[in-house]
């Protein structure tokens, strides 16, 4: 099943609350610090993740077969944990990025 999870939002602008993925070189304000589930990202030089991620607003869905949602998709961004508890995926859809997020209990994997 698919879920609507949050808007993200490149952006250029700094913002307090903003937390730090060093693997990624990004910033994100977290979706949860706001009442309308925008996160914005911001995208340090040298950010690794495709230029479609960081220039076009994506949409994520939350789901509960993360494999089987990308299965025969164009992949934007391998499976992969950004944070305990979560592993996320892009995929690419008629020109625009889209994230699953599938949550699992620590010490379970997918």
């Amino acid at each position: 099943m698919r879920r609507y999870h949050h808007l993200g939002i490149p952006t250029q602008t700094p913002r307090d609350g903003e937390y730090y993925i060093e693997k990624f070189k990004v910033h994100v304000l977290s979706f949860d610090t706001n009442p309308y589930g925008i996160e914005w990202m911001r995208f340090e030089s040298g950010c690794p993740l495709p230029e479609l991620v960081k220039t076009v607003p994506h949409l994520a869905f939350e789901v509960d077969d993360l494999a089987a949602e990308i299965k025969g998709k164009e992949i934007l961004i391998e499976p992969n944990s950004p944070s305990e508890g979560v592993t996320v995926a892009f995929i690419q859809e008629h020109g625009a990025p889209i994230e699953f997020l599938q949550f699992h209990q620590p010490g379970i994997g997918i």
